[in-house]
């Protein structure tokens, strides 16, 4: 049902702290690209994507012994969420809010989307100690992320897809909104800051900035229940997207992505991704989140991993992508050093 009766905004009379999150939508993307074949829309799908391209020094992992190829290997694609508001500017960081791998079996026509936490407590490569892994982005961008989420899971990163704010709620907008069940009521900052969402529990359509506040809040649990709603946003915009009458909206669609979304993915390759089924009912999605527990040896909160979860998590990964273990391991140079984090 409509939530019109149950959202108001309400002038923020203090500031608050942000909480940091985006959710990112390349699947979306991807079938967007892959559904607009013809004319118009294939053009401007093919400019937005192409505009999009960033290349960061990496023509592969270096778990792979060979350039995979989208319409025919197993692929693996780092969701990777930054809030690039004025408000994060003058803050002065440029932490990742959200973290997903998505790995892709095409022979199941199958994924596998695993949210890591923002605040899990691993070994960064580009910084030399352990730290919060949102803290790889702003020492080294998409390249330093890439390489912690893989030194931490053991499976090589074959893309990565970023999109922030202005992109999500542009995109609920565009597709007319979505339908969602929100679990709790809560109030939550809109995403400049200056005025407060409320809403109401039970299910209902919500416009790109309510769907945000819903992915972003979690004052009454925590990150792991947060990266499960964020997996099922997700999902409803996927279904709201493939839907009949979503399809005149793709052009307004493709235009909210434009400036907000940066890949090493080619439209080619993201072409080439309708070999998974993208665009199929049956395609199976599967969501996985990492086992934890509470950590704070100083005042900086930390999440700490369950090691026995997170092996067996690993070789889900492995088994998923169909990947020869031996061809997978990393040194671990990981150490108990703790750095300065930022919240």
């Amino acid at each position: 049902m409509d939530n019109k009766g149950n959202t108001r905004l309400y002038r923020k009379t203090k500031r608050k702290k942000r909480k940091r999150l985006v959710i990112l939508l390349p699947f979306l993307i991807i079938l967007v690209s892959i559904l607009s074949y013809g004319g118009f829309l294939y053009w401007k799908a093919h400019s937005a994507i192409s505009d999009s391209f960033e290349d960061i020094g990496r023509d592969k992992s270096d778990l792979r012994e060979k350039i995979v190829d989208p319409t025919k290997d197993n692929i693996s694609i780092l969701i990777i969420g930054v809030d690039s508001s004025e408000a994060r500017k003058e803050r002065g960081n440029n932490l990742s809010d959200t973290l997903m791998l998505a790995t892709l079996n095409k022979h199941e026509n199958s994924v596998k989307l695993l949210s890591i936490p923002r605040d899990t407590y691993v070994y960064v490569p580009a910084i030399g100690e352990k730290t919060k892994i949102n803290h790889a982005h702003s020492k080294g961008g998409a390249k330093a992320t890439i390489e912690t989420v893989e030194n931490l899971l053991e499976v090589p990163i074959d893309y990565y897809v970023s999109i922030n704010f202005e992109a999500f709620i542009e995109i609920v907008d565009a597709l007319g909104g979505i339908t969602v069940d929100v679990p709790y009521e809560f109030a939550e900052l809109d995403s400049k800051e200056k005025s407060l969402i409320f809403l109401k529990p039970g299910v209902q359509k919500l416009n790109g900035e309510e769907a945000l506040a819903l992915a972003r809040t979690r004052k009454l649990d925590n990150d792991i229940e947060r990266g499960k709603r964020q997996q099922e946003i997700i999902k409803a915009i996927i279904k709201k997207a493939v839907s009949v009458g979503s399809i005149t909206k793709y052009d307004d669609v493709i235009e909210a992505v434009g400036n907000n979304m940066k890949t090493n993915m080619t439209f080619g390759e993201m072409r080439g991704l309708a070999s998974y089924g993208l665009n199929d009912k049956n395609l199976a999605i599967e969501s996985l989140t990492l086992k934890g527990s509470d950590y704070k040896p100083g005042k900086t909160y930390y999440y700490k991993l369950d090691e026995e979860s997170l092996e067996e998590t690993k070789q889900l990964l492995v088994n998923h992508l169909e990947l020869d273990n031996s061809k997978t391991a990393i040194n671990d140079d990981s150490n108990d050093n703790i750095s300065s984090d930022q919240n």
